[in-house]
């Protein structure tokens, strides 16, 4: 009995230092310095980048300023046209009444900084003005009479 517990270790044991012994010792190719170099440099080579550009510039030229309207369209229709999410719709006076009476500033943070199931800018990569400007334009179809920020140079 005692045979047999002390096989049942040691031969899975055994086999385990036999697979290792056979998958680490694979035949060594030699390879010119030349090559070595190539292959190295392939392995370290970068695979992305990292470019940083100010705001009013995209693609190395200066971005058009999007109007409220624009702002709206690309992002902010989603679920303002409907009112997915709880959204207000766009020109509901009577849902847009309330928040109007907050102030402009007041909706531009809430906008900027997301509320309830609205994500920080509606969920789009947006500049301050832009922000602003969409939410002028769903605040006077609405009811407000806020005037439209000039874009940021």
């Amino acid at each position: 009995m005692l045979v047999t517990v002390f096989l049942s270790f040691l031969i899975p044991i055994g086999f385990i230092a036999a697979l290792v012994s056979i998958s680490v010792s694979s035949a060594k190719v030699e390879v010119s310095a030349d090559v070595a170099e190539k292959m190295l440099a392939k392995r370290i080579q970068k695979i992305g980048s990292v470019e940083i550009r100010g705001a009013a510039y995209e693609g190395g030229t200066a971005k058009q300023a999007r109007s409220g309207e624009d702002v709206y369209k690309a992002q902010c229709s989603t679920c303002h046209a409907t009112g997915a999410a709880g959204a207000p719709k766009l020109a509901d006076a009577g849902a847009w009444g309330p928040r109007i009476k907050s102030g402009l500033d007041a909706l531009v943070t809430s906008a900027m900084k997301g509320k309830g199931n609205m994500p920080a800018q509606g969920g789009g990569d947006l500049d301050d003005a832009e922000v602003a400007r969409g939410v002028v334009y769903l605040a006077n179809a609405g009811g407000a009479k806020f005037a439209e920020p000039k874009p940021s140079k």
